[in-house]
């Protein structure tokens, strides 16, 4: 299987580059690529697919010039091939009717506020990758130092690979 990416698309600069420094520990595992609108985006997804990778997560702001991020976010959840990637909101303007519409119909899995703490950045990332990686049928043995490793455990036990000895 090939890699599973991390994206982050912003228009400001500034916030590509704090997010590109809070999850740089998750790098090695998750490669992280910066795009500043959708269609930037979109080119991205193009260039994952066709290397035969996977988009894990995506971090998106909601304001952008051109298409919105909850726009954006709508169109991914209507693929067959970007559906199951994690989505979290990114912002700082997204207003209640574009929250609730990314709730309803874009498949959001996770709200981070801006300004953000790094800690809470990386553990949202580290959470949305272990739900992403269990979800997948990937072996989440190979995840363990970078994810949640209590719930990757649980869910080796389940699947039956550990056992309680």
């Amino acid at each position: 299987m090939g890699k599973i990416y991390m994206i982050c698309v912003d228009d400001e600069p500034e916030v590509l580059e704090a997010v590109e420094r809070d999850l740089s520990t998750l790098e090695d595992t998750f490669p992280l690529e910066v795009a500043s609108s959708a269609a930037e985006v979109r080119d991205l997804l193009v260039k994952i697919e066709h290397q035969g990778d996977e988009l894990g997560l995506i971090f998106c702001d909601h304001v952008m010039p051109g298409e919105t991020g909850v726009e954006l976010l709508e169109w991914m959840e209507g693929s067959d091939t970007w559906r199951k990637t994690k989505k979290a909101l990114l912002t700082g303007q997204a207003g209640f009717d574009a929250t609730v519409q990314a709730v309803n119909h874009a498949g959001l899995d996770y709200y981070v506020a801006k300004p953000w703490s790094k800690e809470g950045l990386l553990k949202t990332a580290r959470d949305l990758l272990t739900n992403y990686v269990l979800e997948s049928g990937r072996d989440p043995l190979a995840f363990m130092k970078e994810l949640d490793a209590v719930a990757l455990s649980k869910a080796l036990h389940k699947r039956g690979l550990i056992s309680d000895d």
